[in-house]
């Protein structure tokens, strides 16, 4: 049985109020991820993307770019509705209990319209996308500029976000059941199995 209704659940409220964070937690998270998931369709194919990105909070955008031709920008021409998630994985989290074997996870989801940029929106999306990964390298100085000849070859896109929704679960040891001895936090279950057989 579901218990999910987007007709009246927003697809940016997660389930769990505890886990959830707000908006400069959000923020910060999408200043400092290195990879975003972007999914878009095909009629009703869905295809997810890795890619890497920079948030606009000036303009709160996430800007990423690809091929000229290829899934994404397909895509993106037929549904302007995608969504782009970020996360970031801990330590796995071993329990007595099967059902309670975790990991610790943050994660963003962003809901949004996706666009394509030309000509110099384009060319100053991609060097604020070259500022957060590569700081060190200047155009006109490492680096030769961006020619127009070059942005007729990318694609480059902005998705305006409509929501977003952040989420953190971060416990030191997965919960565990009484009817079985419990691992300590950072137990190598393989570990404690060979020290009971001696």
């Amino acid at each position: 049985m579901s218990y999910y209704d987007l007709s009246v659940h927003p697809p940016n409220r997660s389930r769990r109020p505890q886990n959830r964070r707000d908006d400069a937690w959000i923020r910060a998270f999408l200043h400092s991820a290195p990879i975003g998931r972007v999914a878009t369709r095909w009629g009703e194919q869905p295809f997810v993307t890795p890619t890497t990105f920079w948030y606009d909070e000036t303009q709160h955008e996430v800007i990423f770019h690809s091929n000229v031709v290829g899934r994404v920008r397909a895509n993106s021409e037929q549904h302007q509705q995608v969504c782009i998630e970020a996360s970031e994985m801990g330590a796995l989290l071993p329990s007595n209990d099967p059902v309670e074997l975790s990991v610790q996870y943050r994660s963003v989801m962003v809901f949004g319209r996706i666009r394509l940029l030309e000509g110099e929106a384009a060319r100053t999306a991609l060097y604020a996308l070259m500022r957060k990964y590569f700081p060190e390298l200047r155009p006109g100085v490492e680096c030769r500029p961006i020619p127009d000849a070059d942005l007729r070859h990318t694609s480059v896109y902005a998705v305006s976000i409509d929501g977003w929704s952040g989420k953190e679960n971060w416990p030191e040891r997965a919960q565990q059941t009484e009817d079985w001895p419990a691992l300590p936090p950072g137990a190598n279950p393989a570990m404690v199995a060979g020290a009971k057989q001696h």
